[in-house]
């Protein structure tokens, strides 16, 4: 596992102390670790989302009413 010294600010690291103290994780590192995670998985959301909506976008406009896109929209959801 790679090694880093990184400097966090007097309220981050005493977020990150209590964190630990309270036994929620076992040290700086494994909080940070699982902090990096989060973030990546959060990342990956976004994309997938940001993907669907630029999709959406590219297909253009509807002229259907709002009636016609719900039952649209549930008929594919029951199959």
């Amino acid at each position: 596992m790679a090694r880093q010294s990184i400097s966090f600010t007097k309220p981050n690291d005493e977020w990150l102390k209590a964190l630990v103290e309270s036994k929620e994780y076992s040290s700086k590192s494994e909080l940070v670790n699982d902090l990096i995670r989060q973030a990546r998985k959060q990342q990956v959301q976004i994309n997938w989302i940001r993907a669907k909506l630029e999709r959406s976008e590219n297909s253009g406009f509807t002229e259907d009413t709002k009636e016609q896109i719900l039952k649209q929209s549930k008929s594919l959801l029951n199959g």
